[in-house]
């Protein structure tokens, strides 16, 4: 920090008026808050040949978006100024020892260090240590502030975190069905994204944009309900409206199987290695092995009404699926029947997403009547925190660098949320399509997200941090850091 900075902390320290009875023993000086005069304000927007309308929260003033962006970061420094004045008030008053100016946005609440304090506000003591020539303050300032102080004042400031709101790329996909028990897009390790459009699946390259056409149910009066690929990125899923379950090679682009056993609509896919699970309409979950002519086959039976979501842990040990019954199940790899069952949503779950930081911990979303964030320790079978996001739950995915996740939402609000974990702080809220967000992937890298509509367009984002920012234990005792 300059030097002007300090000289404006100094000032407010020497003629701030601060009454009697109004200094807490945590250094704050309480005042009361102000009242801002604002008012509800009813805007009608149109966009293109649509016609909606926004209810705003506006300022009766009617400050121009340059002017509320101004008036936002000019309130973002004033609480990074109130933070850094508290700790030097706590310095000098109290003699907290505090060397750095903590982040007000915080989300594991780090700052609270300026509110806890282990010294006795009352204390008798001896200053008889003189400061040493090689101090970083010289012993010939004439700065009343103390060594700790001038260590915060020069503390570099952490830059906010920037999610961009406007996607970096949008694509066309006609006949992109709005549906919300189907999962028509996934994205590869091979960077494609496949995306089933009607009764055809499309192949995106995100390196060269190229799009090819990988098969057409047409000619079988079919269509397309579920893809999904492989770990590798070289097999692609496909499951259709009449139950089968095709496997095709996307580099040669031709059929190398096509799965029977289910009677219904196949809406919900997931590899686990070379083994393929399928949920369906007739509430039976497949496990197949695709290696054996006659593939081995596995009907796990739990859900009542029909299977919307799959999705097998990272250790490769657990299913998780989700049904139209309100179900969320856990499966294990040999029992037929579920080893954990939750049933505190109260509509269809669809939304099921495994952490890839902490071992055993599982989010679900549910559907219209539930709207709520759910957080389950399934090593316990403990449920954890929860929210209620305000509407539909679609969609959830986690960060593969940081403790975060990213939700879609249909009714009311159709909206992307980023979320940070476990604070369950939102970090980011997009907007832009306007029908339920339905589908969602995240690229190979973990750094950017896709997502579909009934708009029937798709929206690329950078959402999630390039860095890595979760702290591997180095324990021995942590059995998935080491191979032996």
């Amino acid at each position: 920090m300059d030097l002007d900075y300090e000289r404006r902390l100094l000032r407010q320290i020497n003629h701030q008026n601060i009454p009697e009875g109004h200094l807490s023993k945590s250094g704050y000086a309480a005042c009361s808050p102000v009242t801002v005069k604002s008012g509800d304000r009813f805007i009608p927007t149109r966009a293109g040949s649509n016609w909606s309308i926004n209810f705003h929260y506006a300022n009766e003033n009617c400050w121009s978006p340059n002017q509320n962006q101004r008036a936002k970061d000019a309130s973002t420094d004033t609480g990074k100024d109130a933070v850094a004045y508290a700790a030097l008030l706590r310095n000098e008053l109290l003699g907290a020892g505090i060397e750095t100016v903590p982040d007000p946005h915080m989300d594991d609440r780090r700052h609270t260090i300026l509110m806890q304090d282990t010294h006795s506000l009352f204390r008798y003591t001896i200053h008889t240590k003189r400061v040493p020539f090689d101090s970083e303050i010289s012993p010939f300032s004439l700065s009343p502030l103390s060594n700790k102080s001038h260590k915060l004042l020069r503390s570099p400031r952490k830059p906010a975190r920037k999610i961009s709101k406007i996607p970096f790329k949008v694509l066309d996909a006609p006949e992109l069905q709005d549906d919300f028990y189907l999962n028509l897009v996934d994205w590869s390790a091979g960077n494609l994204l496949s995306v089933g459009l009607g009764a055809c699946v499309y192949l995106w390259s995100a390196c060269t944009s190229q799009v090819t056409r990988l098969c057409d149910l047409s000619v079988d009066g079919d269509s397309v309900t579920s893809v999904c690929w492989n770990e590798r990125g070289s097999l692609v899923a496909v499951g259709t409206h009449k139950g089968f379950v095709q496997i095709w090679d996307a580099v040669g682009g031709r059929k190398l199987n096509s799965l029977e056993g289910h009677s219904a609509r196949v809406g919900a896919l997931a590899w686990n290695g070379e083994q393929l699970s399928s949920g369906s309409r007739d509430r039976v979950i497949l496990q197949r092995d695709v290696r054996t002519p006659p593939p081995v086959e596995r009907r796990l039976q739990g859900h009542r009404q029909e299977v919307c979501g799959l999705k097998w842990s990272p250790d490769h040990q657990h299913l998780a699926s989700g049904g139209n019954d309100n179900k969320l199940l856990v499966w294990n790899s040999s029992s037929l029947l579920p080893v954990q069952q939750y049933s505190d949503h109260l509509a269809a779950v669809k939304a099921i997403a495994w952490s890839p930081h902490q071992h055993g911990l599982l989010a679900s979303g549910g559907g219209t009547a539930d709207r709520c964030l759910r957080f389950w320790n399934t090593l316990t079978g403990q449920a954890l925190q929860s929210t209620d996001t305000g509407s539909q739950v679609c969609n959830l995915a986690w960060s593969k660098h940081a403790n975060e996740l990213v939700s879609t939402h249909g009714y009311s609000q159709n909206q992307i949320l980023v979320w940070k974990y476990p604070s369950l702080t939102q970090v980011a809220k997009l907007t832009g399509h306007s029908y339920r967000v339905l589908y969602l992937a995240v690229s190979p890298d973990g750094e950017a997200i896709v997502t579909g509509a009934g708009d029937e367009t798709l929206r690329f984002w950078n959402v999630f941090s390039k860095t890595r920012c979760t702290k591997e234990s180095k324990s021995v005792l942590n059995l998935f850091t080491r191979i032996r």
